[in-house]
């Protein structure tokens, strides 16, 4: 294929937004709008929906999706949404091939030229199974528990490893996930690292004073966690490291399985009224939230890339998280912030260091050195599915 010739792309993305969730999967959604930008790429986005058997999929749960048109126009990509069987928490392991099925009379009619998975597993060997029909090359993206877990839960990992072992080309959101993945057995050879992208007109330093002021949160010293409130998390950790930091108030954005653990946690402590569960809080309102924040604080067992450091980053505000993933690709000045242990103790005296010399927000945004952008973004990624369909 020359390199001025459209290319056909198919991207399954099992994480990708809808008007049910329209915060699931954003990062995927603006990587292919990225994509879908570059010159010749002629893009079809398959985010296929799973749904339980009847009478599980009268869950209120599930009410939304199956309201979700099967095909549709999203920030102008084409999107279509085939629905697959799910059965929840015990069959990861047929998801891959149920997916299949539901996407490969899409693929037949759009005739691609690569597949493209988006997320390692259920995503990779969905479409391991749909090129191998269709006599295709196709290419997989790591970005953290598709490897951290599938790749190691003897139900999903020979599938995964399958995966990386026929795809023309691979891709990990950082080094560490590229490392992550040679340990489990696939190829470094084949993998590049595709970092994230960042709108860096939204999400930007500005007035810290004003962006408080906006948000009701006072005068208090304000750390900020952004995710799912789920142990792997680490809110919990933060929550315990309270004591030791008085005076500082606490902003927790998400929602998750373990909001009753943690306010159960911060009243036991004495620090309730430190502890803000901000729930679910729109990707349109996160640069204020960030820019508000003195610290954004995330002890996290495991990540890939978590986007919420580069945003945070990106709006001048400094970071204490955990040695993750690619904590050490980000944090590379002391501007940056602090790589911390995932104790109460070490977290606490990250943050006190940290509010007693706070770095400027413009030398905090610095750090990132233009390695994050969307449009560079969509040029590596269409660099790479050329790569793959020439093999």
């Amino acid at each position: 294929m020359s390199a001025d010739a459209p290319l056909r792309v198919l991207s399954i993305a099992t994480l990708f937004p809808d008007a049910a969730r329209p915060n699931f999967g954003l990062f995927v959604e603006k990587s292919l709008c990225a994509l879908a930008a570059q010159p010749g790429i002629l893009l079809t986005v398959v985010a296929p929906l799973g749904l339980p058997p009847f009478p599980l999929s009268l869950h209120p749960r599930y009410r939304a999706l199956r309201a979700l048109p099967q095909q549709e126009e999203w920030n102008g990509l084409a999107v279509h949404r085939p629905r697959f069987t799910l059965i929840p928490k015990v069959g990861a392991r047929f998801n891959p091939a149920a997916i299949a099925r539901s996407v490969l009379p899409i693929a037949r009619a759009a005739a691609p030229d690569v597949i493209d998975a988006q997320f390692f597993y259920p995503d990779g060997p969905a479409a391991m199974r749909v090129a191998g029909t269709l006599g295709l090359p196709f290419s997989a993206k790591a970005r953290g528990a598709d490897i951290g877990h599938f790749g190691h839960d003897p139900a999903t990992a020979s599938q995964l490893l399958e995966a990386a072992q026929k795809a023309a080309g691979l891709l990990a959101v950082s080094e560490a996930m590229r490392r992550d993945m040679a340990a489990i057995g696939i190829d470094p050879a084949k993998i590049a690292v595709h970092y994230t992208g960042i709108d860096a007109e939204r999400f930007r330093p500005g007035d810290r004073a004003a962006a408080r002021a906006a948000l009701g949160m006072g005068d208090a010293p304000a750390l900020l966690t952004v995710g799912a409130l789920i142990p792997r998390k680490g809110q919990a950790l933060v929550i315990e490291a309270l004591p030791a930091l008085p005076g500082v108030d606490y902003w927790l954005a998400g929602a998750g399985e373990e909001e009753g653990r943690y306010r159960t946690l911060a009243a036991k402590l004495g620090v309730a009224d430190r502890v803000h569960f901000l729930g679910p809080v729109a990707n349109a309102d996160l640069p204020q939230l960030y820019r508000a924040a003195d610290i954004v604080v995330m002890p996290s067992a495991s990540e890939g890339l978590a986007n919420a450091w580069v945003e945070a980053l990106a709006c001048g505000t400094t970071i204490v998280i955990s040695d993750a993933g690619g904590a050490a690709e980000l944090v590379t000045a002391p501007a940056a912030g602090r790589i911390v242990e995932r104790t109460a103790p070490a977290i606490a005296q990250a943050v006190q260091a940290t509010l007693a010399a706070p770095p400027a927000a413009a030398e905090v945004a610095a750090t990132l050195a233009g390695r994050f952008d969307w449009d560079r973004n969509g040029r590596a990624l269409a660099a790479h599915l050329r790569r793959c369909a020439q093999k």
